[in-house]
């Protein structure tokens, strides 16, 4: 099965000419003109990154989710085949439903109407791990039902060690591949589909964004339904809305286009800077809009996270960068430690101006937040820099809301939007603020620990003074053994001598 699997592969990577990739790097030509006798009935109209997109196509569902990924990873790939990757829709055909409705039954233990007050048979959406049903629960609440493909865990092992397999032949027989890392691609790639795999995972992610936006006027994200959820199967509320894409359709209900992109932005910002839990796969298939102007979200599979440096890395260099502060650009690298320590300041810096400052011939609304943000990422590579997995993941994600907040309104200025929001927060970071709130955070610690402080300072003295009374102990027995030591070795001395003494004596006397 597997050879016939990889026999495929080889034919349709021949077939879009894949090949060509490999051979245009042979810089003497010769290998290239052998093949192009061997091949001599291909041609090609088509650039190669529409090729790439319609093999992974070809060869189905999982090769798409790769290509999708691959787009991602601009630090990597040059930008017409990032360009082209990113075209990559995941639609795949509907499994039957009776197989849907065994691994329901098998879930629960009984059938699907006796679990379900009502269970629509016609998926309503379908991807390449899961499709959707929607459904009510017995008490008549409006659900969607999230159901993992029956055997994708083996269709997916399957095709990853394929992967693995190409990645490693990459490596050997291309020039460039190792620089392209495939390996480190394709286990990323591997991890991100073993955590779509598991809905209990996607359910919590749902759940965690869900109490962030709390009562949002920004965003709606679906309540979870734990009582029905498994590791395959996954329940929420029922979302009503127009998909994002749908531009006519949301100037009809009424909704407000520049609002809404500039509501798209100051979502995302908040994910990032006050949450560091962010949506990561928010192409317009995954977000609706709701009649009263609000966002909802769907989709939780790939979800990125932030820490407060990585957070602290973020809005200093943004602010720094629409500031031409490359100094602080640079200092920003070193001080998170993304670039080694050893790293010159100065030529960092003149690195990163060379790059950055054409951008400022254009306007400010022109500016794309997340190409700036490739840019940064490209300079410090060439200072050893590995990029984070999850900036790339946030680079993706700022790149899907600048394209989806200009299809809204083309005239969103972006920084406009972001700036205020950046520099609130950073005020936040730092100063009488961030003092009261660290005094907020640690307090109820404090409650806790505080009474107990004079026994613990108690202990500590005794313990000290035992420590020292132990240390002086031990010091006087060093100093006892060494006066036994100084002893016996004058002893030993004078023996010795008295010992000489009377054999010279017997030698000379006698």
């Amino acid at each position: 099965m597997r050879l016939l699997r990889l026999t495929k592969i080889v034919s349709v990577s021949l077939r879009f000419g894949l090949d060509r990739m490999i051979l245009d790097a042979d810089a003497s030509g010769r290998l290239a003109r052998v093949w192009n006798v061997v091949f001599f009935w291909r041609t090609y109209d088509e650039p190669r990154g529409v090729r790439l997109r319609r093999a992974l196509e070809s060869l189905g569902p999982i090769f798409v989710k790769f290509g999708q990924m691959l787009s991602t990873r601009r630090d990597l790939l040059p930008p017409d085949l990032a360009d082209e990757l990113a075209m990559l829709q995941d639609r795949v055909p509907p499994f039957p439903t009776e197989q849907a409705l065994a691994l329901l039954q098998t879930m629960y233990g009984k059938p699907v109407d006796d679990v379900f007050g009502n269970f629509n048979r016609t998926p309503v959406a379908s991807a390449s791990v899961a499709q959707v049903h929607f459904a009510e629960l017995p008490d008549g609440t409006e659900v969607a039902v999230k159901i993992l493909r029956p055997g994708i865990e083996h269709v997916i092992a399957h095709d990853l060690a394929l992967l693995e397999v190409a990645a490693m032949l990459l490596e050997k027989v291309w020039p460039e591949g190792r620089r392209l890392k495939p390996r480190e691609v394709v286990a990323e790639f591997t991890k991100y589909l073993n955590d779509e795999l598991d809905l209990m995972r996607e359910a919590a992610n749902c759940s965690q964004l869900r109490r962030n936006f709390k009562d949002s006027s920004l965003m709606i994200v679906p309540e979870v339904h734990w009582d029905w959820c498994g590791r395959n199967v996954m329940v929420m509320e029922r979302m009503h809305g127009v998909q994002i894409s749908q531009i006519e359709a949301l100037k009809a209900q009424g909704t407000d286009l520049p609002a809404l992109s500039r509501a798209g932005v100051e979502i995302f910002f908040t994910q990032v800077f006050r949450d560091g839990f962010f949506h990561a796969d928010m192409h317009p298939g995954n977000i609706f809009v709701h009649s009263d102007g609000r966002y909802i979200a769907l989709d939780f599979g790939i979800m990125g996270t932030l820490n407060e440096v990585d957070k602290n890395y973020l809005a200093t260099n943004f602010l720094a960068f629409f500031q031409r502060d490359y100094h602080r650009v640079a200092l920003a690298h070193i001080e998170a430690g993304w670039v080694p320590a050893k790293t010159r300041v100065d030529e960092f810096e003149a690195a990163i101006r060379t790059v950055c400052e054409p951008i400022f011939d254009k306007p400010l609304k022109d500016i794309s937040f997340g190409k700036t943000l490739l840019r940064l990422f490209q300079t410090a590579r060439r200072f050893e820099m590995e990029v984070q997995p999850q900036l790339v993941l946030l680079q993706k994600t700022l790149l899907n809301i600048e394209g989806l907040g200009r299809q809204l309104d083309p005239e969103l200025d972006l920084w406009k939007t972001a700036k205020p929001f950046l520099e609130r927060w950073m005020n936040e970071q730092m100063g009488w603020r961030a003092l009261i709130r660290e005094i907020k955070t640690e307090a109820p610690s404090w409650a806790g620990t505080l009474p107990q402080l004079p026994r613990l300072i108690h202990n500590t003295l005794t313990e000290g003074s035992k420590q020292q009374a132990a240390q002086q102990a031990r010091m006087e027995q060093l100093a006892r053994q060494q006066r036994r030591q100084g002893w016996l070795l004058s002893a030993i001395g004078v023996l010795a001598a008295a010992l000489v003494a009377l054999e010279a004596y017997r030698i000379f006397g006698g």
